[in-house]
């Protein structure tokens, strides 16, 4: 399996992770890469930029079976209101393309919010920057990589 850039960052900063590919399936969606990979939804997590009405640039990390709550994001990050990224800006502003994008080694750091459902579990996976490749990493060390924090940040269904 290709290494990378996730990984190379992970490497260096001594960071232990288990990879996994999925590059030989048809999945597409955050549910059907977890599906794919047969991890369980709520511990698979995808990567969602958003722009305030300030202009500043967020990260969000939510489970792929949830959806954004686009005000509890706001106010996690003490905003007036947030809304997604355009995926045409995400490629230029992060360096990662849709379905690829990974907290780790965008081209520069934005604060990171992470659903606070993930300190339920001991490791998450998510994007390893590029289409067909997850990690797991130890929440504790995403953690202190991305300096983060927690929060509810998910539709109530």
């Amino acid at each position: 399996m290709d290494k990378t850039n996730v990984m190379r960052i992970l490497d260096q900063k001594r960071i232990k992770y288990q990879s996994y590919y999925y590059g030989d399936t048809s999945a597409i969606s955050g549910v059907e890469v977890a599906s794919a990979l047969k991890q369980n939804f709520g511990q698979v997590f995808k990567t969602l930029v958003t722009v305030s009405k300030s202009k500043r640039n967020y990260v969000f990390m939510i489970p792929v079976n949830e959806e954004l709550n686009l005000k509890k994001a706001a106010k996690s990050v003490g905003e007036k209101a947030i809304s997604m990224l355009p995926s045409k800006e995400l490629l230029p502003l992060t360096g990662y393309v849709h379905g690829g994008c990974s907290p780790i080694g965008m081209k520069k750091q934005f604060p990171v919010v992470i659903d606070q459902s993930a300190k339920e579990f001991s490791t998450i996976i998510f994007s390893a920057g590029k289409i067909g490749y997850q990690v797991e990493v130890s929440v504790l060390d995403l953690e202190n990589l991305l300096l983060c924090r927690f929060a509810d940040i998910v539709e109530v269904k």
